[in-house]
Order: C-alpha cells, then sequence, then structure tokens
C-alpha cells in the first residue's frame, strides 16, 4: 500500500502503461497548478457573493445567497470526483470540473470562517501553499525517503484519523451526543489533535508524490497527469479544511 489518499492506489496505474507520450512529474506539477487556480477563481465568486450580502447587514441573507453553491459544489465535487476514479481517461475534462466545484463549497466555507475570525482564510490559503512547496521539495531533494515503515505509520495514523471522524459524525448524526470532544474544542488537546492531522495530511503529500514518480518511472500514459493531479487535489482540499480548523481554534 502506497498511499491512503482514496483515489491514488497501488492498483491505480496497472494495466495504463503504453507506448507513445508518457506522464512525467513536472506535468502532474503543473496540472495540479491549474486545478488550484481553476479551484481559487470559482471560491472567489463564492466569497465575494457573500461580502456583497453581507455588506446589506442580513448576515441571514448571505449565508442563503450562497448555501445553494456551497452544497452544490459539494455533491457535484463528489459525483466528478466518482467518476474521475472510475473513468481515468476523463480526467481530462472531470478534473478541471472537480476543481471548480469544490472550489463553490471551499469559497463558501472559507466565508463563513472569515466572518468569524477575520484573516484566517489568508493565513490558512498562504499555509496549504507553503506546506506544499515544503513538501515537493524535500521530496524532491531526498530529504524526506518514503520507506515500507514510512509508508504503513502515514497509512496507518490516517486510517485511524478518518475512522475518528467517521464515529464523530455518527454520533453528531444519530445520538444526542455532541461527539468526539478534542476532535472540536480548543484547549490543548483540541489544538494539539489538530496539528497531529496537519500533519499527516502534509505526509499524504510526499506518498502522492511517490507514487506519481513511481507511475511516471513505469511509462503511464501522459493523461494521467490528470488523474495525478487531481488525486494531489483531494489531499490538498484536506490539508487546508485542517489548516482552516487548526487557525479557528487558535483563534478561540
Amino acid at each position: 500500500m502506497r498511499t491512503n489518499n482514496p483515489v491514488l492506489r497501488d492498483k491505480t496505474f496497472q494495466g495504463l502503461f503504453a507506448d507513445g507520450e508518457r506522464m512525467t512529474m513536472n506535468g502532474t506539477v503543473a496540472k495540479t497548478g491549474l486545478l488550484l487556480v481553476l479551484s481559487m477563481v470559482s471560491a472567489y465568486w463564492t466569497w465575494n457573493r457573500f461580502d456583497t450580502a453581507l455588506a446589506g447587514g442580513q448576515v441571514e441573507t448571505a449565508i442563503a445567497s450562497i448555501t445553494p453553491f456551497l452544497w452544490g459544489g459539494l455533491l457535484v465535487g463528489f459525483a466528478l470526483a466518482m467518476v474521475t476514479v472510475f473513468k481515468k481517461s476523463w480526467a481530462g475534462v472531470t478534473a478541471p470540473l472537480y476543481a471548480i466545484a469544490e472550489g463553490f463549497a471551499l469559497g463558501g466555507i472559507s466565508a463563513f470562517f472569515e466572518m468569524r475570525y477575520h484573516g484566517i482564510v489568508f493565513q490558512a490559503v498562504g499555509l496549504t501553499f507553503g506546506v506544499l512547496a515544503v513538501m515537493l521539495v524535500a521530496y524532491r531533494a531526498g530529504w524526506i525517503r518514503v520507506t515500507d515503515k514510512f509508508r504503513m505509520g502515514v497509512v496507518g495514523a490516517t486510517g485511524a484519523i478518518m475512522l475518528l471522524y467517521l464515529v464523530d459524525i455518527g454520533l453528531r448524526a444519530f445520538t444526542s451526543m455532541p461527539g468526539i470532544g478534542f476532535i472540536h474544542e480548543s484547549g490543548v488537546l483540541g489544538i494539539g489533535f489538530s496539528l497531529l492531522v496537519v500533519g499527516l495530511a502534509a505526509l499524504n503529500l510526499v506518498l502522492d508524490f511517490d507514487m506519481i514518480d513511481q507511475a511516471t518511472a513505469q511509462g503511464a500514459p501522459k493523461y494521467m497527469e490528470w488523474y495525478g493531479a487531481f488525486a494531489l487535489m483531494v489531499t490538498l482540499v484536506w490539508l487546508y479544511m485542517e489548516i482552516l480548523r487548526l487557525l479557528s481554534k487558535a483563534r478561540r
């Protein structure tokens, strides 16, 4: 098992190697950059819509103005992600559409956080790009070596975190319990937990780079650059949300 990213597994590239133009790491990174730009453009549109409505002085109106785009972005993004996973050759179309849909959702979520904690989104975006750059440089320079023990440790820890989140969602949705306290609280334990999750998300980027690097070495077709970029976007969205959560806890 190379990575805990659900769209980037060992079997992702099996049976896809052929003659012709092939996948490269630089090409994948460039396409990841394009997807990030697309998501930021759509996120800004939702953000601007929220700000315009909020300028009228009605918070409820501002929230209502972006709610369809927030939920629509989440649902459409999920549907496009499923299509991309099962139809990898369509990634050149579905990955950009996924980035746009996720941008609508992230723009709405970010607007809510910004309304409560001024300046938090700028910090979260800057930290997300910073972590991406640092992890890419560290991986390419060989400062972080992806060994079997490294993979097993990151995958196991990430799986445990995902299970914990599922339990928390279940408790909040189907019982009267408020969920698992330290996931949401802003005390030392809560902030420490968020720091751990941010670190795991960053390490998952390294695993994704390693998987893509191995695919390029084996000669995956060119369109898989889009799929690799899409997979990195999944991890980056998770990283951004966890950084936003961490910063909000620190502000509280």
